[in-house]
């Protein structure tokens, strides 16, 4: 039976001070550090980003990784990010070859999913065309023995998770599924007894949790980047999330997406700790 309080440190919480806009993607932590330190706070996941996969299967290779997460008790791993699945032109060139990574990290490293974005604000999609472009990557992921879990996000195309949700109804595919982040939830203004109603239960493959300010502080993506808070520290009613999905019968791991300017100084081993204790102490509460 899984742990019902099991956490997966995802990329950002041990990636350290990395920000997309900013420097980039690639974590300045040795990915041995980062799996370790990680482990010892006591997270049995671990996600890693597509460039921080690219470094390590030029360097250390996956499966020397593959042995670090055996050894430290690292039993779920999350992949990301491929986004414009569905585009056409360089937009699809692109995706393409970050897609082609993350199947074989996938299946190298045992993945449990992929998680996949849903594009940017103003992106606009014939819903044909989106269907079949999902159910096509459904099918690659389960080829490789993995899922694809679909992110909606305050600044995609899916601002909330009702037109997610309905792209998985369509497709039916049992390796297409959604991550929710409370993170969009929140931003998007929907109610958490919502997600009882809209969610198929059997579809949520990744579940995120974190905490934050009521308010939006600069745009929504430096906003999710920079203002984070640990959980139980904001205004986001972390524990009524948390009791949502467990009545939709999530049983964990937890994500743990921690991002913030206070959270990227921080070195691997206090950030991963600091994460890993708030979100403990929450879902502890929410029992």
């Amino acid at each position: 039976m899984p742990n019902p309080d099991s956490l997966l440190s995802t990329c950002w919480t041990s990636a350290g001070d990395v920000m997309p806009l900013r420097n980039g993607d690639l974590s300045p932590f040795d990915i041995r550090d980062r799996v370790a330190a990680a482990a010892e706070a006591g997270f049995s996941g671990f996600g890693i980003t597509h460039t921080d996969l690219v470094a390590v299967r030029d360097g250390i290779g996956f499966p020397s990784l593959a042995r670090e997460f055996e050894h430290h008790g690292i039993t779920t791993v999350e992949v990301e990010y491929i986004d414009d699945w569905w585009c056409s032109g360089e937009r699809r060139s692109r995706s393409d070859v970050v897609r082609a990574d993350l199947l074989h990290a996938a299946e190298a490293l045992g993945a449990s999913h992929i998680k996949a974005g849903a594009g940017q604000t103003g992106d606009t999609v014939e819903p044909d065309v989106l269907r079949a472009e999902f159910a096509a990557l459904a099918r690659e992921a389960e080829a490789v023995g993995t899922r694809i879990a679909l992110e909606p996000a305050a600044f995609s195309m899916m601002t909330t998770i009702e037109p997610a949700a309905r792209l998985l109804r369509d497709v039916a595919h049992p390796a297409g599924g959604l991550l929710v982040d409370i993170w969009h939830v929140y931003r998007s203004s929907m109610s958490y007894q919502d997600l009882e109603r809209i969610l198929p239960p059997e579809y949520v493959f990744a579940v995120e949790i974190n905490d934050g300010y009521r308010e939006v502080t600069g745009t929504l993506f430096e906003d999710t980047f920079d203002n984070r808070l640990y959980c139980g520290e904001g205004a986001f009613d972390v524990v009524s999330f948390v009791k949502s999905l467990r009545r939709l019968g999530f049983t964990g791991p937890w994500g743990v997406e921690m991002m913030s300017r206070d959270h990227r100084t921080l070195d691997v081993r206090t950030a991963t700790k600091q994460a890993a204790a708030a979100a403990a102490d929450l879902l502890a509460s929410a029992r």
